[in-house]
């Protein structure tokens, strides 16, 4: 029985990962300056992450071929509408060179519940090689600013609200 129990608690302790706030989160002593490299929008218009200066951005490096970060798209959607409203944005970038087009990632993304998602495409993972993001899904935050100031490596239950919670609190205390 005491096994048992020490065994659930083990269990639980190390799921705690899935919410976001222990050894997947890395927030750094001081911010970092942006590459400027830039991204594509679903209009196919070429934007700097500096764009999003006066929110607090999480830029989502993802990939079509991997399978925790399809299965976190619904959550993901679900966290972009109940932080719409807290100058909080969710940037969704794959790749350019997994997709036909641009309409392609919309209908693959739509598909997996990813409906309320701005997805970008990063040209041949250029972005991500410069900020040394080599493994999905991988999140970057950066400050109201357009600083980076810290990652989350792995995935998350994006909408669960101790998530959204800390995304708030480090939003607040990093700005």
């Amino acid at each position: 029985m005491k096994k048992n129990i020490l065994f659930l608690l083990f269990c639980c302790f190390f799921s705690l990962n899935c919410h976001a706030k222990y050894d997947a989160v890395n927030i750094y002593a001081h911010p970092r300056d942006l590459p400027q490299r830039k991204i594509i929008n679903e209009q196919g218009k070429k934007i700097s992450l500096k764009k999003f200066k006066g929110n607090f951005v999480l830029v989502v490096f993802w990939s079509k071929n991997c399978v925790p970060c399809i299965k976190e798209l619904d959550n993901l959607s679900n966290f972009a509408t109940k932080v719409q409203n807290d100058k909080i944005r969710l940037v969704m970038l794959s790749p350019s060179n997994e997709w036909n087009s641009q309409e392609e990632q919309r209908a693959f993304v739509n598909k997996f519940n990813g409906q309320n998602l701005d997805l970008y495409w990063d040209t041949d993972g250029k972005l991500a090689e410069d900020l040394g993001v080599f493994t999905t899904p991988h999140t970057v935050l950066v400050n109201m600013k357009g600083e980076e100031i810290g990652r989350i490596r792995g995935t998350a239950k994006w909408d669960d609200e101790r998530v959204i919670d800390y995304i708030k609190e480090i939003k607040a205390t990093n700005g």
